[in-house]
């Protein structure tokens, strides 16, 4: 690996002006490093070989100086040839401050965890082998942003570190983010020789805000145009849903938590959860909207029925839906659903079940889908960097970072898109949700999807895939091929055919 220059060095161990903490980081990080292995890998039943870049590259200011290094892992397929049609696939995670690793080790990289059927911690902990990778149709790249990862800021050109307030204003905020990071692919993709290459750009949770934003900065800024964006289990990018909005949008999802957890009435329990789905989501939209509208004015007898429905729908009392005036929080689901067999329910996963000090209250105690998570992605990130891709660094690994105050002033992301797909008539969208995801829940994703572009002029270019795990749908083996399929196909269907112009008709 490149080493930072011994001057530099010198000035980072000596500088008052910094903490212990970031003189160590910044001392220990490369600015510019790579090491490369070769692999094999056998994805849906066709045996390919890959080399693995794990590595950092600088992010650099308008003068040419780096002002932060982010760390990468780039996965490219070698047995294709130079084939200038091969896509890029390019992965971000979110947060604001989460490593680029969930999807990297559990989703669409070549190795996943080793975990269970359904996605729950065993050891000893790694990774294997993951037969649906998308390796085979894309190469990929994982980004860890600023402080995630092995990401680190660097020294100013006179050898001091920034302050925090430089620093936020350089690269902690929804703008300030998507600005760097779009210089930093333009570097990438230039240094990789891959601008012929259709490009892809998938977000997981806040990484849908990154890159929705990120899919008009490569174009305005950079020149770059784009053939696809998935948002996996996206936020509200910019997309405002407040109010009886914002109430009656979670309904379906508690109604598909209550649905895998059996708190509902036979009639309702018999279905299939897709066609219990379809009845819930029109009665919120046709029904329970317009009655939360109403706020206090809603005569008593539609109050009691709309009560009734929700109750019935969501598995909850009809008391304590009355209680809470027909706008149940979700905190107050997740507390509620299970109490009387002694259990709460996940956020991120509603699977997942957790136990409190006392039943009473109306939160629970910890989110025991992301225990469980960090329980089995930290020590096998840690594991395959160092010891299967060879990366050797004493820095540590930020599953999650400090980024925080994160500036979400001008957050337009949703717009973004919606305008870089009006300017480009190669990009197309995939939304990926999972039906138990209390974070971001599926049906806000699918009213993101209808709000994104009002004059529904795009419609045929987005598309929505729902799948019957949590935020991170993948970790259940049944849903990581399925997801995978999705993608593949989305990614093969979004290149156009030979002579094909983007232009519109």
């Amino acid at each position: 690996m490149l080493k930072l220059l011994p001057s530099l060095v010198i000035t980072l161990l000596f500088s008052v002006s910094m903490s212990h903490a970031e003189v160590a980081a910044a001392a220990l990080i490369d600015a510019e490093s790579s090491s490369i292995s070769e692999h094999r890998i056998r994805i849906n039943g066709e045996r390919i070989r890959y080399t693995a870049e794990v590595g950092t590259q600088p992010v650099f200011d308008d003068s040419g100086h780096p002002t932060a290094t982010l760390f990468y892992t780039y996965y490219r397929r070698t047995d294709v040839g130079d084939d200038p049609n091969r896509p890029l696939l390019i992965s971000f995670n979110g947060g604001p401050g989460s490593a680029s690793v969930w999807m990297h080790v559990a989703y669409t990289g070549p190795k996943v965890l080793n975990i269970d059927e359904e996605g729950y911690p065993v050891q000893p902990y790694g990774v294997q082998e993951n037969p649906f990778s998308v390796l085979d149709v894309a190469d990929i790249v994982f980004v860890n942003p600023v402080n995630t990862g092995f990401s680190r800021v660097l020294p100013k050109a006179d050898g001091s570190m920034p302050s925090r307030e430089e620093q936020q204003g350089m690269f902690f905020g929804v703008n300030e983010d998507i600005n760097y990071l779009a210089g930093w692919v333009e570097t990438f993709v230039t240094r990789k020789d891959r601008w012929r290459s259709p490009k892809f750009l998938i977000g997981e949770s806040y990484g849908t805000t990154r890159v929705s934003g990120l899919a008009l900065a490569l174009q305005n800024s950079e020149w770059m145009y784009l053939n696809g964006v998935i948002l996996v289990s996206p936020t509200d990018i910019g997309i405002e849903r407040n109010g009886p909005v914002e109430v009656a949008n979670r309904l379906p999802y508690f109604a598909a938590t209550a649905w895998y957890h059996q708190q509902l009435e036979e009639r309702y329990q018999s279905l299939a959860l897709l066609d219990y789905l379809e009845e819930v989501e029109a009665y919120a939209v046709n029904q329970y909207l317009p009655a939360l509208a109403k706020g206090a004015f809603l005569a008593d007898d539609e109050r009691d029925e709309v009560a009734a429905q929700v109750a019935a729908y969501s598995g909850l009392s009809e008391l304590e839906v009355q209680q809470n005036n027909l706008d149940i929080a979700n905190s107050v689901f997740w507390k509620s659903l299970l109490r009387d067999e002694g259990f709460t329910v996940g956020r991120l996963d509603s699977r997942y079940k957790g136990i409190d000090r006392r039943l009473a209250g109306d939160r629970p105690d910890y989110w025991a889908e992301l225990t469980s998570w960090l329980h089995s992605f930290t020590p096998a990130i840690n594991y395959y960097l160092r010891e299967e891709l060879g990366y050797k660094t004493d820095v540590k690994y930020n599953m999650f970072g400090p980024v925080h105050p994160w500036n979400r002033e001008g957050n337009q992301a949703g717009e973004d898109l919606r305008q870089a797909m009006a300017q480009n008539p190669y990009l197309n969208v995939l939304i990926q949700s999972g039906y138990y995801d209390g974070a971001t829940n599926y049906f806000d994703a699918k009213y993101t999807m209808w709000q994104l572009d009002p004059s529904g002029r795009m419609r045929d270019r987005m598309s929505f895939a729902g799948y019957e795990s949590g935020h991170m749908m993948y970790l259940r083996r049944e849903d990581l091929e399925l997801s995978n399929e999705d993608l593949r196909q989305f990614i093969i269907n979004s290149l156009p055919a030979q002579g094909e112009a983007a232009k519109y008709d």
